[in-house]
């Protein structure tokens, strides 16, 4: 069983940054940051790969946005960095223990809400 807090979110300017935070207890293979906003459908913005620490990050926010990990806190971050109000949205961390060819995730996190003004 994996379990999965996220923090960090909040309100912030256009050009401004957060630091979003995922908690993770149990053992993981692939630990991803997806988002939603309202009226639209969730989408996936970065990915790491716990073992090798591979990192992956989709073309919206790549080179703003920047997924690690601490294994010694057992938590994943996702480093935003010139921050859009197109990036506003609930963010969601989630999970899962294997290889996917259907990019499916098996635990999800409850969510933190981030709100970029202009």
């Amino acid at each position: 069983q994996v379990q999965l807090v996220e923090s960090g979110g909040g309100s912030v300017q256009a050009g401004g940054s957060l630091r979003l935070s995922c908690a993770v207890s149990g053992y993981t293979y692939n630990v991803a940051w997806f988002r939603q906003a309202p009226g639209k459908e969730r989408e996936k913005v970065a990915q790491i790969l716990t073992g090798s620490g591979t990192t992956y990050h989709t073309d919206p926010v790549k080179g703003r946005f920047t997924i690690s990990q601490d294994k010694a806190k057992n938590t994943v971050y996702l480093q935003m960095n010139s921050l859009k109000p197109e990036d506003s949205g609930m963010y969601y961390c989630a999970a899962r223990q294997t290889v996917s060819r259907a990019d499916q995730y098996n635990y999800w996190g409850r969510g933190t809400q981030v709100t970029v003004s202009s």
